[in-house]
């Protein structure tokens, strides 16, 4: 039987706080972000049923797993599994992961398996590359890899942009900066497609409820005119930061003019 994949978006970061903030390399969680954290340990349903935490490498993601579920961690003898599959989808400095060896400094002692990051996980090329087609296979892939696993209840924690490809649903993109998601925001999924080369998620009944209420979802011609649009738009936004900041050194000019 599938699992059920709890997904998440990362709590606050530093990069969330200014669009100057995306030259930060891989930044870590504000204090609002941690306080985000210890809140979503408090709410998260049924947290004593999770058996797996999943998370892309990315600093952020990470403490955000480790904060939120520190208690079935510890009490379950539980390790976050890092997935590169799950980094973000640009290549802004912000989106962009440390190397194997930066990530094994920092998470020394603590509860995270990083057996699965490689060198070049983090160079946005080739598979890890910043463009739809390249999203799309790795998504695909960690869907594969989600539903394979025999633990029966997962939370995997990602990033906003990355949720929308994970879980094909883009019907709330435009909610918030690039994404429908927000910080901490939690969805729960099902499978409605399992196979050996192929995988797709079905958000379940009480996730939907929970946040759209009776709102009717999407058929299939809106949600790809939707999903084709969404990210042209991110596409777009991500080109003009770079533009602007090949012009000027200045960051906070920069952040006056976005």
């Amino acid at each position: 039987m599938a699992p059920n994949v709890h997904c998440v978006r990362h709590a606050q970061g530093h990069h969330n706080l200014s669009v100057a903030n995306h030259q930060m390399h891989d930044p870590l969680l504000t204090p609002y972000g941690e306080e985000q954290c210890r809140n979503l340990r408090k709410t998260f349903p049924n947290i004593d049923k999770v058996d797996l935490v999943v998370a892309s490498p990315l600093k952020r993601t990470v403490y955000t797993a480790l904060l939120s579920f520190e208690s079935v961690l510890k009490e379950k003898k539980l390790k976050i599994i890092c997935l590169p599959e799950l980094q973000e989808t640009s290549d802004l400095p912000c989106d962009t992961g440390s190397a194997p060896d930066e990530l094994a400094k920092e998470f020394e002692g603590k509860p995270v398996d990083l057996s699965l990051v490689n060198w070049g996980w983090n160079s946005k090329r080739m598979k890890w590359a910043p463009n739809a087609p390249a999203i799309e296979r790795r998504a695909r892939e960690a869907r594969q890899w989600l539903m394979a696993r025999p633990e029966k209840e997962i939370v995997v924690v990602s990033h906003g942009g990355y949720l929308h490809y994970l879980t094909e649903d883009w019907s709330d993109s435009a909610r918030f900066a690039g994404t429908g998601w927000a910080n901490t925001e939690f969805r729960s999924y099902s499978s409605s497609t399992y196979q050996a080369d192929e995988a797709h998620f079905t958000e379940t009944q009480e996730s939907r409820r929970r946040r759209l209420g009776d709102e009717k979802p999407l058929d299939h011609n809106e949600a790809t005119q939707l999903k084709r649009t969404s990210t042209n738009e991110r596409k777009q936004e991500t080109s003009d930061y770079l533009d602007k900041a090949a012009k000027t050194n200045d960051v906070q000019a920069i952040q006056a003019k976005v």
